[in-house]
């Protein structure tokens, strides 16, 4: 993001249903504390969007909440699943529509936070009507892929449909394959079936803030928070979860598990990579992660840009901007951007 809108326009009059705050962001950019800051002043409860904190035993890894924090505020969609056990971004997006609703009926406000970009687009725009697998063409792709390889295979997405080729993640298949088979079958992108079907949620209305930072200065935040995880423990939790679940993870049944900070460790437990290599692959996967949902939120979801906060003081001052256009009685009657 290259333009900042310093300033956050209010809401507009409309529906009697407060309007749904959601912060988001790359990671490391302060989205949890800014959404914990709101939450304690409007009194509300916090709906994470991120794939990963929703399982029990992905703590350090998945940057969760302190116990401390989760006891202060409630934050829903974390530590409810098991690993191992299904959870898709439509799974959340419709569970958390039900809970915020339920939210309202109760006179309290949902404070939405997260990075996972799939979680956040289903809740806030709505999924297009994607068409179910097709086993012929699934399985000539996989052929494909493994013949050609995935290089060949993403070219040919990128010249088709740019900005879904542009959020996939270079090291899985699995969205690519599928992306190119919604092509072959639809005759349209994933990218223009969104645009085609995507509708309000449940009625609900939504001010979306982003955090933005200069991308070297987010990059210094990544090494860093990196760095404090491995201090607190991150490899021994690693190596619990490896030993754990070696036998799913062998077969790729774990996707939780196969991402940035975990599949490093694992591969240097397999004796692929030394620990030295693994610690500084997860810094750079998060970085690119980071630059992937950028890109996202850039081409698929509507959202006014802020400078993170650096210090107390700007999460102060913008914690109280934010809390105060949540809690106006005139609230918009359709998606609005921060």
């Amino acid at each position: 993001m290259n333009h900042l809108h310093p300033k956050i326009d209010m809401p507009s009059a409309g529906t009697a249903q407060p309007p749904v705050l959601v912060i988001l962001g790359p990671t490391a950019s302060g989205k949890s504390a800014l959404a914990l800051a709101v939450a304690k002043k409007i009194g509300g409860e916090i709906i994470s969007a991120d794939s990963r904190q929703v399982y029990r035993e992905l703590d350090i890894g998945a940057a969760k909440p302190s116990p401390e924090v989760l006891d202060e505020v409630k934050h829903h969609f974390v530590n409810e699943k098991n690993i191992g056990e299904p959870f898709t971004a439509g799974d959340f997006a419709a569970d958390a529509v039900k809970r915020i609703q339920e939210l309202h009926r109760q006179g309290k406000h949902a404070v939405v936070a997260g990075g996972s970009t799939l979680y956040l687009e289903g809740l806030i725009e709505g999924f297009a009507d994607l068409p179910p697998a097709n086993p012929e063409i699934r399985a000539r792709l996989l052929e494909e892929l493994e013949r050609e390889g995935k290089e060949k295979l993403y070219a040919r997405l990128l010249a088709r449909d740019p900005e879904q080729a542009a959020t996939l993640d270079p090291t899985k298949s699995q969205r690519l394959v599928r992306s190119l088979e919604i092509i072959e079958i639809t005759g349209l992108s994933v990218t223009e079936l969104q645009a085609k079907g995507k509708q309000q949620q449940g009625g609900l209305s939504f001010v979306t803030a982003g955090l933005a930072m200069p991308r070297e200065a987010l990059y210094r935040r990544i090494n860093l928070r990196t760095d404090k995880m491995v201090e607190a423990g991150l490899c021994d939790e690693a190596e619990r979860l490896y030993h754990k679940y070696h036998a799913l993870l062998a077969e790729g049944k774990v996707s939780a598990l196969q991402s940035v900070g975990y599949q490093e460790l694992f591969q240097y437990f397999d004796g692929k990579i030394s620990r030295y290599d693994a610690l500084l692959l997860i810094k750079q996967h998060t970085r690119n992660y980071a630059k992937r949902q950028m890109t996202f939120f850039s081409n698929r979801l509507r959202a006014s840009w802020v400078d993170a906060p650096g210090n107390i003081r700007e999460l102060v001052v913008l914690a109280d901007r934010l809390a105060n256009m949540v809690t106006v009685q005139q609230v918009p009657s359709r998606n609005t951007q921060a």
